[in-house]
């Protein structure tokens, strides 16, 4: 390394693995041979994430920072020449996610030192990975005692011309599992054709997802059990034991760059049919005895107390309120709406406008036009109420059959108003005295 013999990182207790919220605490040992010029010179605690679209790519397209402190361990100026050492301590944050190496991503922690040197001369830098385990206690997962279980019906065809039914159900005997824990598997499968079935698969799967501007997945089958199929028109039920290898924990919050999960997947070879049963693995196992944390339910609207009315005095009971409770009031009843009448009223007392010419007169009639001030009134033909085409009314009267009253000078003006205003009364006219005319004789009129 030139003018430094010795660049070294050494961690207290050679401790790798750490956990989020402890100390980590080690020191820098530098041996210099010449006499270093430096514009800084620090250790460096830094936990982040990169992921990108290529395998095995160090070149990140997305990062994601979850924590970095720096110590200042010499500020400008020169470093002499010799052995030197110094101690530096950090504090991890309570939350930070598990280590993990990926094709497309890594989460990596790591503590780094580095002398920044003047312009033109060479920077020197060293870094020491360590690992950080985080804790999932399973107990905290609502529902997690409960079975993963799932169900699915498919139809197929065989033989050119048959067609067949299989229905397949699937569950686990809880959600949640620990590495060395064994996981119950139970099939049901309902074969509803002639035709035997493929072998049934049970596989524990690992599935990572690389959030990139389009998601890369990686999909892997960490354990795997198989049974025999079914024969045509049978119903079997299938168990089977599935242990849990040494795996990364799940992902238990969204939004990160790396996510994790983890799921059982139960299919059949042919026909091609399948059911996923989702699980999580954790580092603390579920305690039956403990009793699992409900669901958060969003609160229902509280219901509307309605006033009771007030008790009469003689159902008012005998024995008075405790001291302590405030006396209950009895709800003041709202004021009545005012009755509206039918109608309203636009004319105005003729004394509210004396100045006005004729007010002294007014007697609240409209004024009369001058065909009612003759007494002269147009007689109103029947055929103004024909109903059908060709339909007429013939205009003379019989002799002998009554006639529906003229209108003569001799009616009041107020029976005149009312006449004029309806149609001439045809219960005592002899009027119509035909049928109307059939469709074929109103086409040819």
């Amino acid at each position: 390394m030139g003018k430094i013999q010795e660049f070294e990182i050494t961690l207290n207790n050679n401790k790798t693995v750490y956990s989020p919220g402890e100390s980590l605490s080690g020191i820098l040992k530098i041996s210099i041979a010449q006499p270093i010029q430096c514009k800084a010179f620090k250790v460096n605690c830094q936990g982040f994430c990169g992921v990108t679209s290529k395998s095995n790519d160090t070149d990140w397209t997305e990062e994601e920072q979850y924590f970095s402190s720096s110590v200042s361990i010499a500020d400008k100026g020169t470093l002499n020449s010799g052995e030197h050492s110094f101690p530096f301590k950090f504090l991890l944050p309570a939350a930070a996610p598990t280590s993990f190496e990926g094709p497309y991503g890594r989460i990596i922690y790591r503590v780094r030192s580095f002398i920044d040197t003047p312009r033109f001369a060479k920077d020197y830098k060293i870094e020491k990975p360590f690992t950080m385990n985080n804790t999932i206690n399973l107990n905290e997962i609502p529902g997690i005692q409960e079975p993963s279980s799932s169900s699915v019906t498919k139809n197929f065809s065989y033989m050119l011309v048959k067609n067949g039914t299989v229905v397949l159900k699937a569950k686990s005997d809880m959600r949640g599992y620990i590495t060395g824990q064994i996981i119950k598997v139970f099939a049901e499968i309902e074969n509803k054709s002639e035709k035997s079935t493929g072998h049934v698969v049970a596989s524990l799967m690992q599935k990572v997802t690389y959030n990139t501007k389009k998601p890369t997945y990686d999909l892997r089958t960490v354990a795997e059990v198989e049974g025999p199929g079914v024969k045509g028109g049978q119903k079997t039920e299938w168990k089977e034991k599935i242990i849990v290898p040494s795996l990364h924990l799940s992902t238990l919050t969204d939004g990160n760059l790396i996510q994790i999960c983890h799921y059982i997947q139960v299919y059949l070879k042919y026909p091609e049919v399948s059911v996923t049963l989702p699980i999580y693995i954790g580092s603390i196992a579920v305690d039956p005895t403990r009793p699992s944390p409900s669901r958060q339910v969003p609160p229902m609207p509280a219901a509307r107390n309605n006033p009771t009315p007030a008790a009469s005095p003689a159902a008012a009971p005998t024995e008075s309120a405790p001291s302590s409770l405030p006396p209950r009031t009895t709800p003041k009843p709202g004021p009545k709406p005012r009755p509206r009448s039918s109608y309203a009223s636009l004319m105005h007392p003729p004394d509210l406008y004396p100045e006005l010419p004729g007010a002294a007169n007014y007697n609240g009639e409209m004024p009369k036009s001058p065909q009612h001030e003759s007494g002269s009134q147009t007689p109103v033909s029947p055929n103004a109420f024909s109903y059908a085409p060709g339909l007429s009314f013939r205009q003379k009267q019989s002799s002998n059959g009554p006639s529906a009253p003229p209108f003569t000078s001799s009616t009041s003006p107020q029976d005149r108003r009312s006449s004029a205003s309806l149609p001439p009364n045809y219960r005592s006219s002899p009027y119509p005295h035909e049928a109307p005319p059939s469709y074929e004789d109103s086409c040819n009129i």
